[in-house]
């Protein structure tokens, strides 16, 4: 799975609107379409602030694991 489809799957399992979420990270919600649907690199820092808001590693939204817990 890619991290773009991690960003939509976390949006959802949080039952929040793309709205909400881009809010909460500072954009708009068409930028957060594009970065859930990869046609935009998310910033690092936005990466970092979604991973805090979900209390899931950096590493299982890059994809890197399917272990959600952070360390």
């Amino acid at each position: 799975m890619n991290r773009y489809q991690r960003l939509k799957d976390l949006r959802e399992d949080a039952e929040k609107s793309q709205k909400e979420i881009a809010d909460i990270i500072g954009t708009s919600q068409s930028y957060y379409a594009q970065y859930e649907k990869g046609k935009r690199a998310i910033p690092f820092d936005r990466v970092i602030i979604l991973a805090k808001y979900y209390n899931v590693s950096l590493d299982y939204i890059a994809g890197l694991t399917n272990n959600k817990n952070v360390l």
